[in-house]
């Protein structure tokens, strides 16, 4: 299955929860779209409540399915808990952090701007969305992007940051401090549904 690059809200509402961490999208109309879409929402099996779980993560953190599948491998490898070290490794690609920085208004956004080159990992530009960075990586703006229109106006909109990154406002750049705690994720997610969706 491709990456979804069709409308956020739309997206958003069908699964009933919010991918941009916001609640902007339900906020007005907090329902499923189409036609029927205020109707009473049907009853789903086991099946279908896992895969609806996996579903609201991935398009959450923007991911195809092969790359989203790849990932849960890599924390099936590590020797903590499957689910929360699945998350844990999602918060840890560059994209993600570019925009738990306030680099970028959304992961989508967060992506293009990698992708762009805006953006270097301890001195060293990269423009690969989904490297994964580790503890004590530093993640800035590159020199000649510090003007960039998306960048400055996000930094300025920023009120808040979670607790794994600290940010210097001089340098224009971060610091990927830890990785996240379980309780500084989502607390809407159930990962173990979403084990139990690959390990069905």
């Amino acid at each position: 299955m491709s990456k979804y690059t069709g409308p956020v809200y739309r997206k958003s509402r069908r699964l009933g929860f919010s991918t941009l961490e916001t609640g902007q999208e339900l906020a007005k109309r907090p329902y499923a779209p189409g036609q029927h879409g205020n109707g009473r929402r049907k009853k789903l099996s086991n099946y279908g409540v896992q895969l609806q779980e996996k579903q609201k993560v991935r398009f959450m953190y923007g991911l195809s399915e092969k790359q989203f599948k790849k990932v849960f491998t890599q924390a099936g490898k590590l020797k903590g808990v499957h689910g929360e070290d699945f998350l844990k490794l999602l918060e840890s690609r560059l994209d993600n952090l570019v925009y738990r920085l306030g680099f970028a208004p959304t992961r989508r956004a967060a992506r293009q701007i990698v992708n762009h080159g805006h953006i270097t990992v301890n001195g060293k530009k990269v423009n690969i969305p989904s490297y994964t960075c580790k503890p004590g990586d530093v993640i800035s703006v590159k020199e000649s992007s510090k003007e960039h229109p998306i960048i400055k106006s996000t930094l300025e909109n920023k009120n808040n940051r979670v607790e794994f990154v600290t940010y210097d406002e001089n340098k224009m750049e971060g610091t990927f401090v830890r990785l996240p705690e379980r309780s500084e994720l989502n607390q809407d997610i159930n990962e173990s549904l979403i084990v139990e969706y690959y390990n069905r």
